[in-house]
């Protein structure tokens, strides 16, 4: 399958400009961003390659790419914690893209069974995790 998407072009049609155009990085990748629809909460960082981008946007369902396993990732594909696309933002340079999902199993986004990959924080001043979710 030969996946293509517009060029990236200069900084004021890149930032400005209507065409979508991710800007993939030496490795094919750009970052993925996913949040609750409904709350806005964090759920995950990922990382998609171009191929990724295209199922996403064909099935309305996230794929993503992993870099582990140096393949296709479609996301709650065995745990059944498919993650239903309802807008994708991108960024000012076209290199990282927000998706906005709905999750099919809710209490099952991260791999450790929490609702968010983003269940610890920094304690800024002893520099230790700390839990913020469980």
């Amino acid at each position: 399958m030969v996946v293509l998407f517009e060029s990236p072009a200069g900084p004021s049609e890149q930032e400005e400009g209507e065409t979508f155009r991710p800007r993939f990085d030496a490795s094919g990748l750009v970052t993925a961003v996913v949040t609750d629809h409904a709350t806005g909460g964090p759920l995950m960082v990922a990382h998609m390659n171009a191929e990724a981008l295209d199922r996403t946007l064909e099935t309305g369902i996230a794929h993503y790419w992993s870099r582990s396993r140096q393949s296709l990732w479609k996301k709650g594909e065995t745990s059944g914690a498919l993650q239903s696309v309802r807008a994708i933002h991108v960024d000012c340079d076209q290199d990282a893209v927000w998706l906005s999902v709905t999750c099919a199993k809710p209490d099952d986004t991260c791999h450790t069974g929490r609702t968010t990959c983003f269940y610890r924080k920094l304690d800024l001043q002893n520099r230790k995790l700390i839990p913020s979710i469980s």
